[in-house]
């Protein structure tokens, strides 16, 4: 563990593992003591990154009104999906996108089952925690507790006490706490910290995305269970968000940003903890929301244009049965990977007329099929996956990653059993 430059984080505290000495680091409560000293440029950052939420906002309510996007929770549905799968990634999962809906489909060729349902758990913590403060429920530690136990039931982490903070020692990195990265705090002070923490997002009258900055950060410090910390802990910024009404609908998600600066994330973190430099990790995070808001407005008007273009070409090309063609293409952009009996549910065509339609949009390059058999056929509008997969692919279409890229994501995952995170 490296060396502490500033005990304005926190500082290192005896502790053991194994019954040897070793030492951890203790975080002091948030806010931070003294004050963030914020410049101006830090000040316009901050109103920019809002002002970016906002325009995505904005556009958020403009979809509902384009007769080309039939649904704009649609929206929602992928950025949560796509959110899963980058967030899972950071902490080594393989699964991409096109497994995940493949999975949901229930056609799942070549789909890595652990792996899928691990990231699948993630949406069904997100809904979760999601409908509980719609209904009133705070974040408080109770709902971090059962966020948890959902995100982390099923694949790799479930024999390492979902819903349970850790009642042992963890670290980061390393094989051991004596060659670690970093050593949270010993886990007699984590439901203290926790309480502490949850206590802040509550009561704090802080700017709502200064708030979010310094709570996932410190709950990455912390490091209060096993394993799921880095996945909870940036789920934990959307819920903040969402809590205070910045944003209505979860568009906004930074693992995208985090994993492709992955190591200035983790250094950030880094720094806050030994160098007490809360405003360099402010201005990190910041430009993470400026971007990805930013990124998730081109995104929904390049969906918009896709669909708009497709709906133009059909009409033009197939003229006597453009209004049959018309309803699949809309039931391919509310589920792009499909099968043609979902087509059927979902648009009202017959089953013939289905078939005979994406074997059209197959000619023309509109969607793609998946599986090569003849039964359980599933579809792929192919343009429309394209944008939002963006960002999570992990190699050519179908094809694993290799041994050497599954090595770097394990090396770069805040994980590794016992100290699992």
């Amino acid at each position: 563990m490296r060396e502490l430059k500033s005990d304005r984080s926190g500082r290192l505290t005896d502790a053991s593992y194994d019954g040897t000495a070793i030492q951890a680091f203790l975080p002091r409560d948030l806010p931070p003591e003294p004050p963030l000293a914020l410049t101006p440029a830090d000040e316009n950052l901050i109103a920019r990154a809002n002002q970016a939420i906002g325009r995505l906002e904005g556009f958020r309510s403009v979809l509902r009104s384009q007769p080309g996007f039939p649904d704009p929770k649609l929206l929602t549905y992928f950025y949560v999906r796509r959110e899963a799968v980058l967030s899972a990634q950071i902490e080594g999962t393989q699964s991409s996108l096109s497994d995940l809906l493949r999975f949901e489909s229930g056609v799942m060729p070549g789909v890595p089952l652990d792996e899928v349902e691990e990231v699948s758990d993630y949406i069904a913590a997100m809904e979760m925690g999601m409908v509980a403060l719609s209904t009133g429920k705070s974040i408080e530690p109770e709902l971090i507790r059962n966020v948890h136990w959902t995100l982390t039931k099923s694949g790799r982490g479930a024999h390492l006490t979902p819903g349970k903070l850790r009642d042992e020692q963890n670290w980061v990195g390393g094989g051991s706490p004596f060659s670690a990265e970093y050593v949270p705090p010993p886990a007699a002070r984590v439901p203290d910290l926790v309480e502490s923490l949850t206590r802040y997002i509550r009561e704090s009258n802080a700017p709502t995305l200064v708030k979010a900055a310094l709570a996932h950060a410190q709950f990455e410090t912390i490091h209060p269970f096993f394993d799921g910390n880095g996945r909870l802990g940036r789920l934990l910024v959307t819920l903040i968000l969402q809590a205070e009404q910045v944003i209505m609908e979860p568009l906004l998600y930074l693992s995208l940003y985090f994993k492709q600066h992955r190591n200035v994330y983790y250094e950030s973190l880094q720094r806050v903890r030994f160098e007490g430099d809360w405003e360099q990790w402010l201005r990190f995070f910041m430009q993470g929301v400026l971007e990805v808001s930013q990124q998730a407005v081109e995104t929904a008007s390049q969906l918009l244009a896709l669909v708009e273009a497709d709906r133009t070409r059909i009409r033009g090309e197939l003229k006597t049965s453009a209004g049959s063609a018309l309803r699949v293409l809309d039931a391919l952009a509310r589920r792009p990977v499909t099968t043609a009996r979902q087509v059927v549910e979902a648009s009202g065509v017959t089953l013939p007329t289905a078939l005979s339609t994406l074997a059209a949009f197959q000619a023309k390059g509109i969607v793609a099929e998946l599986t090569g058999g003849k039964k359980n056929r599933l579809f792929a509008y192919s343009g429309y996956l394209n944008v939002i997969n963006r960002g999570t692919e992990l190699g050519a279409p179908g094809q694993r990653p290799s041994t050497t890229e599954g090595a770097t994501a394990s090396r770069l995952s805040d994980i590794a059993s016992p100290q699992r995170g």
